[in-house]
């Protein structure tokens, strides 16, 4: 979809487009209010992807998105684990949440980031974890631009939102003890060699992103000012696709639901920011307005994300679930230790409940993905979902190797079902950056180098 196509409400590409006396529509469709506007998924009755509709005589593929998953230090070493292929691949514990995607899902492990090793603990391990770069220490800071940059910048022309950089922790200033910034440990996505991306937390005004909700109208539901158009639509096509349209907008509503209630709560916390004196930032959850119960807020995240890609929104996703070095609170597992405390006894069943806890975020996004038709597949079929941590042990602050899973096929360039073992091989052969090269190649951004790797990943 292009960007102009994208703006058009129920109008046709004029391209090869199968049209009759009434204007035609193209399968990306926006639907428009006052001061909103909803994007649509793909529709089999509506003839078109965008603004071509052949090359040769080939229709054109879905679009490819790419996501990341983060979670701060390390996991449950000991359950963290997976052999066999396919349908008969075995998972440890803490990977039980993706059994239902098993066949979908590429079990890596091995990669790591050579610029992340012998530099310190925690925030010189996170803030290269998708560039690979070598970071600087002190008040300046210096690294590069991470991948996920790398493919919103290819996409920028092609999708409204070139990418959604989200969180579920607000991020925190000064410096660790190893003289790092704990913008470090904070951020993911970095623009360039000196700029985080700004990472947005608030559900609702990630919401707000995806559909242009502005105005003075914002409070008020997108669905009931898009109805008009919305039932206009709904009589234009397919039986299958109006059961389509109508399980999406329900979805939407539903959504929009549990953001509305988070922007009231964001709203009042700003109010008593003002009056201490302070920023939100600063301030402790739930006083900062973010959703007490951390379950609430990862799965709206998710959410938003899935939308996101579904409707061709965005191609590009981080969500960073919890910063390095998170203070967040699990007491739904029945563990009082905080993240990073908890992290010191990684091999405990504490620490394993939380792994698994974090495995299940990125399964229910994958989960979302997977149940979204798109072409012959589904959503998940045509995107790459990533989830990392920085370290493999929390105890003992190891980075020499990773936990990497990605799942999804990328429109059939990605084998999956696979488990994918680098340890004991060369540091060369090894790299997270040859992954992230062999990643662009198949979205289209070949390089002849990203961060420290110059050569692909083997056998992925």
């Amino acid at each position: 979809m292009t960007k102009s196509n994208s703006k058009r409400t129920g109008s046709a590409s004029n391209h090869g487009a199968r049209k009759d006396s009434r204007t035609a529509i193209c399968r990306r469709s926006v639907l428009r209010g006052v001061g909103v506007s909803v994007a649509l998924p793909w529709m089999e009755s509506i003839p078109v992807w965008g603004s071509e509709t052949v090359v040769g005589d080939d229709p054109i593929a879905p679009p490819k998105r790419f996501a990341a998953l983060f979670m701060g230090c390390g996991i449950n070493r000991t359950h963290w684990w997976a052999k066999g292929s396919g349908d008969q691949m075995e998972l440890g514990t803490s990977l039980a949440p993706m059994e239902p995607l098993k066949d979908k899902l590429n079990f890596i492990t091995g990669l790591f980031n050579e610029n992340a090793t012998h530099v310190g603990i925690h925030p010189g391990q996170t803030g290269n974890i998708l560039s690979g770069a070598s970071l600087q220490k002190g008040s300046e800071l210096r690294g590069d631009i991470s991948m996920d940059q790398v493919l919103a910048n290819h996409f920028q022309a092609q999708t409204i939102v070139p990418s959604l950089v989200l969180g579920c922790e607000q991020p925190v200033t000064g410096y660790h003890e190893t003289n790092f910034s704990m913008a470090y440990s904070s951020h993911i996505s970095w623009q360039n060699k000196t700029s985080p991306v700004p990472m947005e937390v608030y559900p609702s005004l990630a919401f707000d992103s995806l559909f242009d909700n502005h105005g003075s109208r914002r409070n008020e539901s997108i669905l009931d000012r898009v109805r008009e158009e919305a039932a206009a639509l709904s009589r234009r096509v397919s039986a299958v696709d109006k059961a389509k349209l109508d399980e999406y907008l329900n979805s939407v509503r539903e959504v929009e639901k549990r953001a509305a209630s988070m922007r009231s709560a964001r709203e009042k916390a700003g109010q008593r920011a003002a009056d201490r004196g302070k920023t939100l930032a600063t301030m402790q959850r739930p006083d900062d307005g973010l959703p007490e119960d951390i379950r609430d807020h990862m799965r709206l995240m998710c959410d938003i994300v899935a939308i996101g890609f579904q409707t061709d929104k965005t191609r590009v996703a981080t969500l960073l679930l919890n910063r390095d070095l998170s203070g967040l609170f699990y007491p739904f597992l029945d563990v009082e230790s905080t993240h990073h405390s908890a992290s010191h006894k990684d091999l405990s069943d504490e620490y394993e409940r939380i792994s698994r806890y974090y495995c299940s975020q990125y399964a229910y996004l994958a989960e979302r993905l997977n149940r979204m038709p798109e072409g012959d597949g589904t959503v998940l079929d045509n995107s790459c979902l990533l989830f990392i941590s920085s370290m493999w042990s929390g105890n003992a602050h190891d980075s020499s190797k990773v936990p990497v899973l990605l799942t999804g096929g990328l429109g059939g360039t990605l084998e999956t079902g696979r488990v994918l073992d680098y340890v004991g091989k060369d540091d060369s052969d090894r790299k997270l950056c040859s992954m992230y090269l062999s990643i662009m190649d198949r979205m289209g951004v070949e390089l002849p180098h990203f961060g420290d790797a110059e050569t692909r990943l083997a056998g992925l």
